[in-house]
């Protein structure tokens, strides 16, 4: 492999790895922060273990994600300076806001609330979790309006041959963006949604035959608390998701015509569920599709009439627009001079389209179940239901992915998409973007960011594996002791 296939490999891996992490600390901040609510409102001990067993599983995969989003930041001067040189002064804005401000308060109110228990005010406290949770929503806002500006280039102008910051109010305003940050935290939702429920039920069907089971509770209330948020999350995900596919059709045309493996023009156009063939093709020769007539147009423009280009149009009017062939130029390699492909890999874009929905279908079909099998205080007892709801907390990790992988690879060739209604000259080519290194160097720093996330990797499963399995009493600590007077359930210390 060359250099740009080198490195692309290499940001795709620390990219997926990375955000495995970030949508489960996001939507279970929030929940987490919830149950504490429910703590100091009613006094409740039920709430208090919840927020005491989650948090613990919460404050593990935060840590991880902070160690593996430092390398993030670095992948732009190692091995995409070019990149970094041509869109620094815009994309560096929301970055540094995110680590000046968003990341800032997040740190800070998360170690006032892992110290805080026995040193800070009930609300106080709360406070704080809520703060953390809060900053994490507004940190993701500013990594997502960073990302769309790549996919809609706005409130830029081009200075010297290269874009210059004009409004940093229209970047964080980008309708790319404020199409993304809502689906990307219903997301969040429903990877934490599914690991509350395996979890739950793994701990409910253990101990199912324990009518003295303490903890019953806390794992009941979480599986349908989970359960809830599932379901509502795949709703949201729906809503949103239709919402940001509208305006992908206008922004980034051949990527919602690859996801549909469109390979010609259609009045109306016809939405494929599922296709038989090779779709790698642009001109689909071999490919069989099972669709709904007139569901795309629809999809696209809220009309089952209009009509929707395929791949063979738009190559001719990227062509016309951007040009047949890649300059002639020693920095593009071996691309220098080459014609373009303007069209991305078909098949990720294609079946990763579909794994995004269906996964995330999959997700709430489980939460779905899970509310019907602990309907009226029922408790789960066949072998197979928590197996299922653990295998299912993958499901909605997947989802993520495989939308995330679609949105990236989806604008190829481009590695800031052109905006067709902005200025002329604000996009790049990814072959462009690369940084002059020899094969060997970015090898080296493939491999060993490879396995340095693998051994990550492993320490992250062991110490969730460890809090899991070690329940509410491996996270709870002591019981104060009681006078023959006292009534209270409140253990002497919070701290962890």
């Amino acid at each position: 492999m060359d250099v740009l296939a080198l490195a692309r490999w290499q940001f795709g891996i620390t990219t997926v790895y990375h955000f495995l992490m970030v949508p489960l600390t996001i939507g279970l901040s929030l929940l987490v922060a919830g149950m504490q609510t429910a703590w100091v409102r009613t006094g409740n001990l039920k709430y208090l273990k919840m927020t005491k067993f989650w948090g613990k599983l919460l404050l593990v995969n935060f840590a991880m994600g902070v160690v593996t989003g430092l390398v993030q930041e670095f992948q732009f001067g190692m091995t995409w300076s070019a990149y970094s040189r041509f869109v620094g002064d815009v994309f560096g804005a929301p970055l540094a806001m995110e680590g000046l401000f968003a990341f800032f308060i997040e740190s800070t109110f998360l170690g006032l609330w892992i110290f805080g228990w026995d040193r800070l005010s009930k609300k106080v406290h709360l406070a704080c979790a809520w703060a953390f949770s809060l900053a994490t929503m507004a940190s993701a806002y500013f990594i997502l309006a960073a990302n769309s500006w790549m996919q809609h280039p706005v409130g830029a102008e081009i200075v010297d041959g290269r874009p210059r910051l004009t409004s940093i109010g229209a970047v964080l305003t980008n309708n790319t963006a404020l199409a993304a940050i809502p689906h990307t935290i219903a997301g969040a939702f429903s990877v934490a949604a599914a690991f509350l429920v395996g979890v739950a039920a793994w701990h409910l069907w253990r101990k199912r035959n324990e009518s003295d089971e303490p903890h019953r509770e806390v794992w009941r209330s979480s599986l349908r608390l989970g359960g809830w948020v599932g379901v509502v999350a795949f709703a949201a995900l729906a809503v949103t998701g239709d919402a940001q596919g509208k305006l992908m059709f206008e922004q980034q045309p051949m990527k919602m015509a690859s996801a549909e493996a469109l390979c010609h023009t259609e009045k109306p156009a016809s939405f494929s569920i599922i296709a038989i063939g090779d779709v790698r093709g642009a001109n689909c020769e071999d490919v069989k599709t099972f669709s709904v007539p007139a569901l795309l147009s629809f999809l696209a423009h809220n009309d089952f009439s209009t009509e929707v280009k395929g791949v063979e149009d738009l190559i001719t009017e990227y062509q016309a627009k951007y040009g047949t062939n890649y300059p002639v130029d020693p920095a593009l390699g071996e691309l220098s001079g080459k014609p373009i492909d303007y069209v991305p890999n078909l098949p990720v874009t294609y079946w990763g389209f579909r794994m995004m929905i269906g996964f995330g279908a999959v997700g709430a079909g489980v939460g779905v179940l899970a509310l019907w099998f602990t309907r009226r205080g029922r408790i789960p007892s066949t072998k197979w239901g928590p197996r299922i709801a653990m295998l299912a907390i993958a499901t909605p990790f997947l989802g993520n992915s495989a939308g995330w992988i679609f949105t990236e690879m989806g604008r190829q060739p481009f590695v800031v998409a052109p905006n067709p209604s902005g200025v002329d000259g604000v996009w790049m080519f990814t072959a462009r973007a690369v940084s002059q290194l020899s094969t060997g160097e970015v090898w080296t720093s493939l491999i060993s960011l490879t396995l340095v996330y693998a051994a990550l990797g492993v320490v992250e499963i062991y110490l969730m594996r460890k809090y899991v399995t070690g329940g509410v009493d491996a996270v709870m600590p002591p019981q104060k002791p009681k006078s023959p007077n006292e009534s209270g359930t409140e253990p002497l210390s919070f701290a962890y």
